[in-house]
C-alpha cells in the first residue's frame, strides 16, 4: 500500500502534560510501516469542553507518512494511549494522552468508528495553530483553506511554548 500523509493531534493535561506529548512523538517514530515526518511546537491551552477546574493542555500536531489503512492507524494509536495510561471516563475530561487522527490524506470518512477530517478540526485553535506551523497551505478536505478556518478560529487561551520544550 503506498503511503498516506496523515496528521495526529497530540495532547495531554496530567501527569507531566510535556513529558507525555514528548513520549507521544517517541512513539509515533516506532510505528510499523509509517515515518514521523514533522512535528509542532507545543502550545499550551485552557480546556475546551469537559468539566470545570481541569489543568490546563500541552497540545501539538504530528505529521506522519504511514502505510497503515485509517483502522489500523487508529487502533496503533489508541494502543499508544492506553500504554501511556489513558483511562477513559469523562468525555472531554482530563487525560494522559489524547491521539487523535486529524487527517488521513484527503480522504473523508463518517462511521461509527472514525470521522475524517476529524469532526471538531475546524473549530479548535489548539489543532488549527499546530496544524499551520506544519502545513500552512494545507486544504482540509470538506472545510477548504486551513488559512481560511484560521481566521474564524482565534488563537484565545493559546500560547506558543518555548522551543526548548
Amino acid at each position: 500500500m503506498p503511503s498516506v500523509r496523515a496528521y495526529i493531534g497530540i495532547g495531554s493535561n496530567l501527569n507531566n502534560p510535556v513529558a507525555q506529548v514528548q513520549q507521544a512523538f517517541h512513539g509515533l517514530v516506532e510505528l510499523p510501516a509509517s515515518r514521523l515526518i514533522a512535528r509542532s511546537p507545543l502550545y499550551r491551552t485552557a480546556p475546551v469542553g469537559g468539566p470545570a477546574g481541569q489543568p490546563d493542555y500541552v497540545n501539538a500536531v504530528a505529521a506522519l507518512d504511514t502505510a497503515l489503512n485509517p483502522d489500523e492507524l487508529l487502533t496503533a494509536l489508541q494502543a499508544m494511549e492506553i500504554q501511556q495510561g489513558r483511562v477513559l471516563t469523562v468525555r472531554w475530561g482530563p487525560r494522559t494522552l489524547d491521539l487523535d487522527v486529524l487527517l488521513y490524506g484527503s480522504l473523508q470518512r463518517d462511521d461509527l468508528r472514525l470521522i475524517l477530517p476529524h469532526p471538531r478540526l475546524h473549530e479548535r485553535a489548539f489543532v488549527l495553530y499546530p496544524l499551520y506551523d506544519l502545513a500552512p497551505d494545507l486544504m482540509i478536505p470538506g472545510r477548504g483553506a486551513l488559512t481560511e478556518l484560521l481566521r474564524n478560529c482565534p488563537p484565545l487561551a493559546l500560547t506558543r511554548l518555548d522551543s526548548k520544550n
